[in-house]
Parts: C-alpha cells; sequence; structure tokens
C-alpha cells in the first residue's frame, strides 16, 4: 500500500469552502455593525436618543465599563459570524474526481478509510492508464 502513495506524486491544498450567499451578506453586516457599536461605545454616543428611545440598562452599563463592553461586543460578533461562516466541509478529491465528502457523509473519514480510499483510487487510475497506453 505504501508502494501506491510512494510511486505517485500527491498534491494536498486546503482552502475555503463558502457557505450560502445569505450566511455571508449577514456575517458581513454583523462585521460592519460590530464596529459601529464599538466605534459608538468609545466615543460616548447614545444612539438611542436619536430615536427617541431611552437608553437600556447594558447601554448604560457599557458607557461605565468601555474596555469590557468594547471586547463582549467583539469576542460575541465574532463568535456568531464565525458560526456563520463556518461549512464544517472537509471534501477529498484525487485528480479532480471527488472521493470524500463531510458534507455529504457527515463525518470525517478515518485513517484506514482515507488510506483505503486513497488506494483504490489510484489502483484504478494505474489500471485506467495502463488500458489506455495499450490501445494507443
Amino acid at each position: 500500500m505504501l508502494f501506491w502513495l510512494l510511486k505517485f506524486y500527491i498534491r494536498i491544498e486546503g482552502e475555503n469552502y463558502l457557505p450560502i450567499p445569505i450566511y455571508r451578506h449577514v456575517a458581513s453586516f454583523l462585521s460592519m455593525f460590530k464596529l459601529l457599536v464599538i466605534g459608538l461605545i468609545i466615543i460616548g454616543r447614545d444612539p438611542f436618543t436619536l430615536v427617541g428611545v431611552q437608553a437600556p440598562g447594558i447601554w448604560e452599563w457599557g458607557q461605565q465599563n468601555k474596555i469590557y463592553a468594547c471586547m463582549m461586543v467583539f469576542f460575541f460578533s465574532n463568535m456568531i459570524e464565525n458560526q456563520l461562516m463556518s461549512t464544517g466541509a472537509f471534501e477529498i478529491t484525487l485528480n479532480d474526481v471527488p472521493v470524500w465528502s463531510k458534507l455529504e457523509s457527515g463525518h470525517l473519514p478515518s485513517m484506514q478509510q482515507l488510506v483505503q480510499i486513497l488506494d483504490n483510487e489510484m489502483k484504478m487510475n494505474v489500471h485506467m492508464n495502463t488500458r489506455t497506453h495499450h490501445h494507443s
């Protein structure tokens, strides 16, 4: 089995698997809104007076504890943004042919499954290549 892995060049690439567009847009909006809220906390501007509403207690607390409030907004917003942008994808392709999909299977392959999948795919590729050379 190791022979097959050593005989062929294997290229491993990682890339992001984008979530659906609505999640991306909500995460982008939340990122901008987070910066606006942090900016308002820092400069001490009460946005509730602009709409004629009394500021809630959490806003008053934030004005008295600006560092903690900014950190809370930053970390809470980042947690939500990361959740929106996370797909949990782990997709494996060999020669541009999908051989494993966590999105479809719902779980990661075990090391034994992964080695078996790669071994089978490489054996099949060798078999297809030898048939192509014999017919040429």
